[in-house]
């Protein structure tokens, strides 16, 4: 039931899929091994996303130390086998061949945006722009405030709108 979720939550926050093919599968081993300890305070699925983004955390810590965080894999492909749209990123609809391509041009902008920002700006955008989640949802995610959450938001988009432009400035001249 969550399986997609933890996966698109995951690969956002760590940009390659093997680590977050590995990540996620063990995300349901912890709640395989802790549902006891699950006490119902909030949502199963936020519990699971607390999880999903805690154990991500920790990877790109580790991946960080060992030095191999490149995002070799962010591409325009995406997401294994998701589309764009299962990505929360849409396109819209084109007739034309050059509009389709300009279009996956800039998704590939954005989503390498997303991925170059700070992980606890990306947690934030991720699950609220991309996954859809309330702010409460948000924050008994994370363990922060509404108001903390809101900042990181607004922080979060104002950062990844800096460097979307940016990167397209890039691209035209």
């Amino acid at each position: 039931m969550y399986e997609v979720r933890v996966y698109r939550l995951v690969y956002r926050m760590l940009g390659r899929q093997e680590e977050a093919e590995d990540v996620a599968q063990e995300v349901f081993v912890q709640v395989f091994r802790g549902i006891e300890q699950f006490r119902a305070d909030s949502k199963l699925g936020t519990w699971i996303y607390r999880i999903a983004s805690n154990l991500s955390k920790n990877r790109l810590k580790y991946l960080a130390r060992r030095r191999s965080n490149s995002q070799d894999e962010l591409t325009e492909e995406g997401a294994d086998n998701e589309s764009s749209h299962a990505q929360g990123l849409t396109l819209g609809e084109s007739a034309r061949p050059d509009q389709l391509v300009e279009g996956y041009q800039v998704e590939a902008i954005v989503r390498r945006a997303i991925f170059e920002l700070e992980p606890d700006f990306r947690e934030a955008i991720i699950l609220r722009d991309l996954e859809c989640l309330s702010y409460d949802e948000i924050g008994a995610i994370t363990g922060l405030t509404e108001g903390t959450v809101k900042s990181r938001i607004f922080r979060a988009r104002a950062l990844l709108k800096e460097r979307v432009e940016q990167a397209l400035g890039d691209k035209i001249r």
